[in-house]
Formats: structure tokens, C-alpha cells, sequence
């Protein structure tokens, strides 16, 4: 057998198994230590109560054989992608039909993926700093092209800079497939209606197609930012979408996402011909996947009753709070802060003179907290730090007690 040697071109550990290793070395040296982890984005709160009695319901349906049920759509059953396409997409005027939404475990997943489906030689847009998946997953598949000198040659890094908010600079070169996130894992910051408009007039004028992940969209708070791609004219032609319960509802260890394609989406096929993105979606996930448990759609399909979204928007509401009060923590003590006005995540500078990891080793050993440093999500994120609302409010609360001690 010959394997992947796409491998080699990973950076040896995952960042967040990097944090494990080192948070469980600093334990065994301090077993009396009382840990905060304000690091990996896990949720806290237990999942909300109308989602638990549906999956009892479905438990129960599971137990007799009138109800139960074997094998489902690969894409989703009906009752969870009409819900969806009612409640995340119409009631905000986007045009997105339910045969256009597919259910699966996770937007991690989706998104690495989608590169199933890319062809040869594109030239690949990526934000630097980055959720490290999007990047990874073009690693292992090749499709960056071989290593060179300065990174990859079909990879173009987007840089994002404390000057534009670090949000990334429409690209003044043609490229082909482009990544983005709003509102943003690591900066916390979200792109407004403007901004997200120019990236779809950019994919429509070059023929580029735009991954869009909105795993976050639960959290906007302000004005001005959408909710969805497809609120942009001309989205639909340009445009996939990754949205996923996880943080939105507790799904983190229930698992249970969504992927929008649309149907007009076609690209080139190489050869002077289309290929349909929908159809070949469609196919992939009917080949390689069985999709989500029935249990688990049930449970998804109750976020969207009253009761439902009042206790999603009651635990998003905590988390941002936590996040808010991390936020001015630091800011009080005159840090630079991005993030946590429209997303569970706070990003700082750290002290001049310490890397990102240093600064971690500082938080960890003298206030034993944890968080993620910036450069596990790429080399612009060097300098920088992010810390998540995701505790509860009693532990986020001695959390930002202690800082008081920097």
C-alpha cells in the first residue's frame, strides 16, 4: 500500500490537541490547580429542554415497530430541511428551497469535506488567521498544489490585519474557490451587508465560488450584518453556505449541521463543459454518507417551535454576555480586543515582547486559565489570542476576577 503523502505537509499536531497535551502536563505537575478552560469553543449549558422531550418522543418512536425508523435520507428528512428553509432562510427573504438544504453532523465536516468536489489546479483563497480546518483539509487532499518556498502554490493567503478589522481585502488577482466566515472563528468580528457584497460581486465578476461558513449567524446582534449569504443579491449563483447547532443549541456532542447548495450553481468541468455543485453533492453524500440519526433531527426540528428558539436565544444571550465581560476585562487593562459583540469570541493582542504561545504559558501558570493562541490559526494570528464566552457565568466570572491579576 502506498499512502497519503499529502500528510506530510500537516503541521505535526492539530492546535487543539497541542492545548490538551500542555494543559494536562501543567496538571500532573499541579494536581491542586483549579483550571478554566476559555480555550476550545464546547459549549457548557446542557441542551435546551424542548430539544430533550422531542428526543425522548423520538426514543420512544425508535421502540415500536409502527414508528420506527431504519435508513433515512442521506440528505435529511423532510420535517427538519422545511423548518429550516422556512425559519433561517424565508423569514429573512432568502429564496432557499428544502431540496437545496443538506443535514449532516457537523459544518467541520462539511466543510472539509466539499473538497470532494474540487477539480485541479484552482487557485484557493484562504483568511489568514483561519479556522484551521479549511486549510487542513486542502492539505490533505492536494488541492493547494506542492509545497513551495513562501506555502503552496495554488494557496493564496488573504491577510487580515488589525487595520481592516482583520477582516479580509477582496483579492486583487483572479481566484477560484474562496473561504470566508462572519460572524468569525478566531476574531469574533462579522462582515456588514456592504462588505459580504463586495466578495459576491467578486465571485460573480471571476467565476469564483464562495464557501461561506455562518456557524456563528445565531449570534449577530447589531444591525447591518447578515444573517445569510443569500441575502446578497446573487448569491445563489456563487454561494454555499455551512451553518451548523453546535454552538447555536448545545449540538456539540449531538452533532447535527446543515449545507446549502443551490441548485443553479455550476461550475466548469475543465474540459468546456458544466458540472452541477447540487447534483454533485447530492451524489457524494448518498455515496460516502448515511446521514444524521433520526433522534437527532427530531431534536433539531424542536429548535424551531416557539419554545424552541426562546431557549436558544436565552443561552446565546449568556454566552455573549460572558464573552462581553471577558471582552472589557482586557480591554480595561488596555489591551487591544476585537469580537464579542456579534460572536461568542474575544480576540486580543497579547503583551509586546511575548509570542502567542507565551502568553498562553502566562495565563495558564500564573491564573491558571486557558485559552488558544493565535498562531494555531495561521502565521497572521501570531501576536494574538483568543478566548471564548463558552464557560458558565460563575466560572467566566472568576475567570475575569483573575485577570484583574495581569
Amino acid at each position: 500500500m502506498t499512502g497519503n503523502s499529502n500528510f506530510r505537509n500537516l503541521k505535526e499536531t492539530y492546535l487543539f490537541s497541542e492545548i490538551a497535551k500542555r494543559v494536562e502536563a501543567f496538571k500532573g505537575a499541579n494536581p491542586q490547580a483549579d483550571i478554566i478552560r476559555l480555550g476550545i469553543g464546547d459549549v457548557t449549558r446542557a441542551l435546551p429542554e424542548t430539544v430533550i422531550r422531542a428526543l425522548h418522543a423520538a426514543v420512544d418512536e425508535m421502540g415500536d415497530a409502527t414508528t420506527f425508523k431504519g435508513y433515512g435520507p442521506e440528505q435529511g428528512y423532510s420535517f427538519l430541511r422545511e423548518a429550516i428553509a422556512a425559519h433561517d432562510f424565508a423569514s429573512r427573504g432568502c429564496d432557499i428551497a428544502a431540496d437545496e438544504i443538506f443535514v449532516s453532523d457537523g459544518a467541520k465536516s462539511d466543510t472539509a469535506n466539499f473538497t470532494d468536489l474540487f477539480g485541479k489546479g484552482n487557485r484557493i483563497g484562504v483568511p489568514d488567521p483561519v479556522y484551521p480546518v479549511y486549510f487542513d483539509s486542502n492539505v490533505m487532499t492536494g488541492h493547494f498544489g506542492v509545497p513551495t518556498a513562501s506555502g503552496f502554490e495554488n494557496l493564496h493567503l488573504m491577510p487580515c490585519f488589525p487595520e481592516n478589522d482583520f477582516k479580509p481585502a477582496i483579492p486583487t488577482e483572479k481566484l477560484d474557490i474562496l473561504y470566508l466566515c462572519s460572524p468569525n472563528n478566531p476574531t469574533g468580528v462579522a462582515m456588514t451587508y456592504d462588505q459580504l457584497k463586495s466578495w459576491v460581486d467578486y465571485a460573480l465578476a471571476n467565476k469564483a465560488l464562495i464557501l461561506f461558513d455562518a456557524a456563528y449567524v445565531a449570534f449577530i446582534r447589531e444591525d447591518g450584518v447578515p444573517h445569510s449569504i443569500y441575502e446578497i443579491p446573487g448569491a445563489r449563483g456563487c454561494a454555499v453556505e455551512f451553518r451548523s447547532y453546535s454552538k447555536t443549541a448545545g449540538f456539540t456532542g449531538l452533532r447535527c449541521a446543515y449545507t446549502v447548495v443551490p441548485k443553479e450553481l455550476d461550475v466548469s468541468d475543465g474540459s468546456g463543459g458544466t458540472l452541477n455543485l447540487r447534483k454533485m453533492w447530492l451524489r457524494r453524500q448518498t455515496t460516502k454518507y448515511n446521514g444524521v440519526p433520526y433522534i437527532v433531527q427530531k431534536g433539531a426540528a424542536a429548535l424551531y417551535t416557539t419554545d424552541g428558539q426562546a431557549e436558544c436565544k436565552e443561552r446565546i444571550d449568556g454566552y455573549l454576555k460572558n464573552a462581553g465581560a471577558i471582552r472589557e476585562a482586557f480591554a480595561k487593562r488596555g489591551y487591544r480586543v476585537w469580537g464579542g459583540v456579534n460572536a461568542p469570541y474575544v480576540w486580543l493582542g497579547v503583551p509586546e515582547g511575548q509570542t502567542s504561545w507565551e502568553f498562553f504559558d502566562t495565563l495558564l501558570n500564573r491564573l491558571h486559565l486557558v485559552g488558544t493562541p493565535g498562531s494555531g490559526f495561521g502565521s497572521r494570528g501570531e501576536g494574538y489570542f483568543r478566548l471564548t464566552g463558552f464557560g458558565s457565568p460563575e466560572r467566566t466570572a472568576e475567570a475575569v476576577e483573575r485577570l484583574s491579576r495581569l
